[in-house]
């Protein structure tokens, strides 16, 4: 991977990644591109969500390269590891809202402890991802009012908020009814075609053959794409 090419968000080369004391994933390689949506796929315990979490500066590597939104992660400095992850929205499979507060509390929460401070351009950014997700109405109601597919459709709002690079989602539809993923996956798709890009960590074959995405394989403690499905 060359820095000068910008079009490359995630790069992982010959990297060997940790999981607490343990390595469990060697010789990662693969790039991920603007606009890419791409599925990491696996059996529990494969590997999977350490990638995700390296990709956030969470989980470190033992050897090799990797790079996200502009930050070399092998060695990336405590002081930019926010800044890396400003770039970055992510969804999880199990919502962490903040059930005490209203979804525009949520919502305002992330914003502002993100860097914004005048209300009107926080008032009017809320409004915007609400209306994208088709929950504008909602924006008064506390999280248990609301159904699982809408609280995932809140966690999808609130990972878009700061106009993100990359989106990374943790089996986002893992919790969900058909029809209800459905509805995730097709917000998820029509988000990835304004530009953004998707690494989505699902075990479910069936969706990841459904939509369009590349698709890489966690097993034997290593990755390895398989072919393109385009959908």
């Amino acid at each position: 991977m060359k820095d000068s090419d910008t079009s490359i968000l995630v790069s992982f080369q010959n990297a060997d990644i940790q999981n607490g004391e343990s390595t469990v994933l060697y010789d990662v390689n693969f790039n991920v591109f603007a606009g890419d949506f791409v599925y990491i796929m696996g059996r529990v315990g494969s590997g999977k969500t350490s990638i995700i979490r390296s990709i956030m500066a969470e989980n470190p590597l033992v050897q090799g390269h990797a790079y996200a939104c502009g930050f070399q992660l092998e060695n990336i400095k405590n002081k930019n590891i926010s800044k890396l992850r400003r770039r970055i929205g992510v969804v999880f499979q199990d919502f962490q809202l903040l059930m005490d507060r209203s979804i525009y509390d949520n919502l305002a929460f992330v914003l502002k402890a993100t860097g914004w401070r005048k209300k009107d351009d926080i008032d009017r950014r809320i409004s915007e991802v609400l209306k994208e997700i088709g929950l504008e109405t909602k924006a008064h109601k506390r999280p248990h009012q609301l159904s699982g597919g809408e609280q995932q459709r809140i966690c999808v709002a609130r990972a878009i908020l700061n106009y993100p690079e990359l989106i990374l989602a943790d089996e986002p539809t893992g919790n969900l009814d058909s029809d209800t993923t459905t509805t995730i996956m097709d917000l998820l798709q029509r988000i990835n075609k304004s530009g953004t890009a998707i690494i989505m960590v699902t075990h479910n074959k069936e969706l990841a053959d459904k939509y369009k995405g590349r698709m890489i394989i966690c097993k034997n403690e290593g990755c390895e794409e398989i072919f393109t499905n385009a959908g």
